[in-house]
């Protein structure tokens, strides 16, 4: 199962997948999209890509124990939903106009339909297990909450695009040993017609 950094590396592969796809247009420069907070000061980039809510999906069950090799096991994974916000950074030196706005957030929209999945072992290429893809889609949010989560960092609501990736299976750090087998006794029984 994919290890910590899988968190890291969904939000970097969203922004490596929009710097693909969106420069030289809409967006002139890869270096013009990044992760970052709308309540981040002095930055110069047009497109942010912000984590604002991580959730454990208790709805989907695990097992108990995940074997590791032949002697180990491990607490089982658990499924995390990534809830971001693609927003456009209203400090950019770029002196964007609201049709420009409307482009690049039509731009994403598409990018993340064309591609809205992306398999854990294509972000952690060690990975061994098959393990579900992560999809991204919309957010089933209102706009009053979707007001409050640009409230939270004390900005005034912007026009952005919600999305939450899921599941995302975070494994656990903790591996168990079990015992080895020291002592096995066998037994044979042969059954056969009887003799006459």
């Amino acid at each position: 199962m994919a290890d910590y950094p899988i968190i890291a590396d969904v939000s970097a592969y969203i922004v490596r997948t929009l710097r693909e796809k969106m420069c030289p247009e809409p967006i002139p420069s890869p270096n013009n999209i990044e992760i970052s907070s709308p309540a981040a000061q002095d930055v110069d980039y047009i497109v942010g890509l912000y984590l604002y809510d991580i959730k454990e999906d208790v709805m989907l069950s695990t097992p108990n124990t995940v074997q590791r090799g032949r002697a180990l096991l491990s607490k089982p994974p658990r499924p995390y939903s990534l809830y971001y916000m693609v927003f456009i950074n209203g400090s950019s030196q770029m002196g964007l106009k609201a049709p420009d706005i409307q482009k690049i957030i039509g731009r994403v929209a598409q990018i993340v339909n064309d591609k809205p999945s992306v398999r854990p072992n294509e972000l952690q290429s060690w990975l061994d297990t098959q393990e579900p893809p992560i999809v991204l889609s919309q957010a089933k949010i209102s706009l009053e909450e979707k007001v409050r989560v640009w409230q939270a960092i004390n900005k005034p609501y912007q026009i952005s695009l919600f999305y939450k990736a899921a599941p995302v299976f975070l494994s656990s750090g903790e591996v168990i040993s079990t015992p080895r087998v020291t002592d096995a006794s066998f037994s044979l029984h042969v059954t056969g017609e009887e003799r006459r």
